[in-house]
């Protein structure tokens, strides 16, 4: 595994991938790797793509300094990982280079207007620019490739794959399944957080998810699914429920009407539990 630290490097690796005819597949992280991003290396593997994966926090997608401090970074285990997982170029560029006027503002930002504007975007006010930015940065250094996101920040992956097609970048954004634990929680970096009290009740926000399915298979209206999510979430005390809403898979729009035979949703959730926000998704078919 080649371990690169600079943006001039890793363009000379992906260029020189290409020039060899092999595709390119890229992992973007922002560290403290898990089984969930075992998984987006596994799935660029089996491909047939050179793998890279980035590691970099980015501070701009952070509105809140003190979740930016307390952001899990374990760098010496993220390369065993990802040696390990079979990641053909590791890459951890320096936030000097990444952002060379930070903590100042840069002057362009990339914003995904109407796919910003709720549930994670109105609990974090710039997160999504800050997302957005960085990842039109990263597919700018990668070049065409494949690029694979998971999942379990769901609003995250329909907000890349809406700039890569509205500024037409030769990236196919690939969705890759959420990797939960077995008693369903979904594998997150922030997950660290919990207390073991707090991790026992914390797979409720799962089954909360699967009661609202339930609803929208059996043609329920969303308000029945809405109201599931929020008795079982309100059952439990040490949660704090931020949101729970049926949605369209692709618009993120509220659904208006029960699920038709052969239509999909989009089931969206976010609660506090203790100190730590934890977010999942899950998605459901008639």
């Amino acid at each position: 595994m080649e371990h690169l630290h600079t943006l001039g490097e890793w363009r000379a690796f992906a260029r020189d991938q290409r020039a060899a005819g092999r595709t390119v597949g890229l992992v973007p992280t922002m560290g403290a790797l898990h089984a969930g991003h075992v998984a987006l290396v596994r799935r660029a593997r089996d491909a047939g793509d050179v793998v890279m994966l980035t590691s970099f926090v980015n501070p701009r997608q952070f509105n809140d300094p003190t979740d930016l401090s307390r952001y899990p970074s374990t760098p010496a285990a993220d390369v065993a990982l990802a040696r390990e997982a079979g990641v053909d170029a590791l890459i951890t560029p320096a936030l000097s280079e990444m952002w060379p006027d930070f903590p100042e503002a840069t002057d362009t930002t990339v914003h995904v207007a109407r796919l910003s504007q709720h549930f994670e975007g109105a609990d974090r006010p710039g997160h999504f620019d800050g997302v957005a930015t960085i990842v039109t940065k990263l597919f700018a250094l990668a070049g065409p490739c494949r690029a694979y996101f998971g999942e379990k920040d769901y609003q995250q992956l329909a907000i890349v794959r809406r700039l890569a097609a509205d500024l037409d970048l030769p990236v196919t954004v690939v969705g890759c399944p959420t990797v939960r634990d077995p008693d369903g929680l979904a594998l997150s970096s922030r997950n660290a957080y919990l207390t073991a009290e707090e991790r026992a009740v914390a797979p409720l926000l799962h089954r909360a998810l699967q009661a609202g399915a339930a609803a929208l298979a059996s043609g329920a209206e969303p308000a029945a699914a809405r109201r599931a999510m929020h008795e079982l979430v309100g059952a439990e005390p040490r949660f704090s429920l931020e949101y729970a809403e049926p949605v369209d898979p692709d618009s993120l729009d509220p659904l208006a009407a029960p699920l038709a035979t052969g239509a999909s949703a989009r089931l969206l959730i976010a609660a506090r539990l203790g100190r730590t926000r934890l977010i999942d998704n899950l998605g459901v078919s008639r």
